[in-house]
């Protein structure tokens, strides 16, 4: 294993007040001082590279990893930074910045020993590291260096910010936060959520394909909104993306207000939702499927609430949205059914148990309620449940006739379980409690 040498020589580049230009930049900033002085570190790193690369005018482009091995150590007593290199030692150098010969080595041991050094010794070193202290002098740093290292420090707390958001509300998508409108950024709302304790609101954008058609965004306005996703990387803009049309925040929302759900007394097993439908002569309607395994409680009653108290929370949250909550069977006919509420079905057919077709009959008063306004009630439906409903006037139905339809459509129908599925589904219920 290389042996790893350190040269006695220090010099360093006086930085005067560095101790409290952390601690106002940390203050200011809301960052660790640990944060801070990477992105100090980081700087410097930056500007002796200018530095450097202006000591080889002649050469025109530098590998991407050139400077890996040069360091920046920050000395907050003596209010200085020291540049560092670690080079390998070899016999004839062709790149000085990451390779030493042996004949510097051998002078340098000499002067710390005053003693000659054998030469069994110094063919040993050869292919050894060192690290060397390579600090210009604070003249040759260079006025283009320093301000090289100024705005790529600006940059580096952006991105130390970036990167403690990131490692906080990681750990929070796929959950609801509080969001305060900021502001309107084209068709998009800006709006701020709240951090962790002791520490101030984070930036997040709500697109517009994720508001709610019902909603009014004014500035000052509070909601409840989806955290998506934590935008990773360093571009400008808000790094949390926020919905108030996923399926999720009514999940959150009902995990807020039931506490039968907290205690997995009440499950939620699938939703479907469509927030903002293709219509506008038509609202914002969520289909909900709740199961339980206790004989004793009622997991639709548990949603609704005493006199409806519960969903009537979640409703005015979702500014009037209509909200079905129905219960979960692993019989298909009978979730089918429950998931065409609040029509009255007569039969549910299975006509193709594989390919996941039903014919559901109902009564000619019921044909406009189960199909519902522009086919809302059954779309939602046939995506709560995964089957593909045609509704069907239960006196004009013809079994013969119905199923030769099938028979005839079950090829041109192949693709539809994709077209027909649930906005979110509790994947694993069934087959853990069935």
């Amino acid at each position: 294993m290389p042996k790893s040498n350190k040269q006695s020589k220090k010099s360093n580049v006086g930085l005067p007040q560095l101790r409290s230009m952390i601690e106002e930049i940390s203050k200011d900033r809301n960052l660790p001082s640990s944060a801070v002085q990477t992105a100090l570190r980081e700087a410097l790193l930056k500007g002796y590279e200018r530095y450097r690369r202006s000591q080889h005018l002649d050469r025109m482009e530098f590998e991407e990893d050139h400077f890996d091995n040069f360091d920046v150590f920050l000395d907050l007593d003596e209010e200085a930074f020291q540049v560092v290199a670690t080079k390998t030692i070899v016999e004839e150098v062709n790149d000085e910045d990451k390779e030493i010969s042996i004949d510097d080595i051998k002078n340098s041991l000499q002067q710390e020993s005053l003693e000659e050094v054998s030469e069994e010794r110094l063919k040993e070193l050869i292919g050894d590291s060192v690290v060397l202290d390579v600090t210009p002098e604070r003249e040759d740093f260079g006025r283009m260096a320093a301000i090289q290292a100024k705005q790529v420090l600006a940059q580096k707390l952006r991105d130390q910010q970036r990167k403690i958001i990131q490692e906080e509300f990681e750990q929070f998508e796929g959950t609801a936060l509080m969001g305060k409108v900021l502001r309107f950024e084209r068709q998009s709302v800006i709006l701020s959520v709240n951090s962790s304790f002791g520490q101030p609101d984070v930036e997040a954008e709500l697109p517009q394909k994720e508001q709610l058609p019902n909603d009014n965004y004014r500035i000052g306005r509070s909601f409840k909104v989806f955290l998506k996703k934590v935008r990773e990387g360093s571009q400008r803009g808000p790094q949390l993306l926020v919905s108030r049309g996923a399926a999720g925040l009514v999940v959150e929302l009902f995990a807020n207000e039931v506490p039968e759900i907290e205690e997995e007394l009440v499950r939620i097993v699938a939703v479907a939702r469509e927030a903002s439908p293709p219509s506008r002569h038509v609202g914002p309607r969520t289909k909900i499927a709740v199961d339980t395994l206790e004989g004793d409680v009622d997991p639709v009653g548990a949603c609704i609430g005493a006199r409806g108290s519960r969903i009537q929370v979640v409703v005015n949250e979702l500014q009037g949205e209509k909200i079905d909550v129905i219960r979960w069977s692993p019989d298909p006919s009978t979730y089918i059914s429950n998931a065409l509420s609040p029509a009255r079905i007569e039969e549910v057919r299975l006509v193709n148990s594989e390919g996941r077709q039903a014919h559901v009959l109902v009564p000619e008063d019921q044909l406009s309620l189960a199909i519902g306004k522009e086919g809302q009630n059954v779309r939602l439906a046939a995506r709560l449940t995964g089957w593909k409903i045609d509704i069907k006037d239960a006196k004009r139905y013809d079994p013969v006739a119905a199923m030769a339809e099938v028979e005839s459509q079950r090829q041109a129908d192949s693709e539809y379980q994709s077209r027909y599925q649930p906005d979110y589904q509790d994947a694993d219920y069934a087959e853990d409690n069935y």
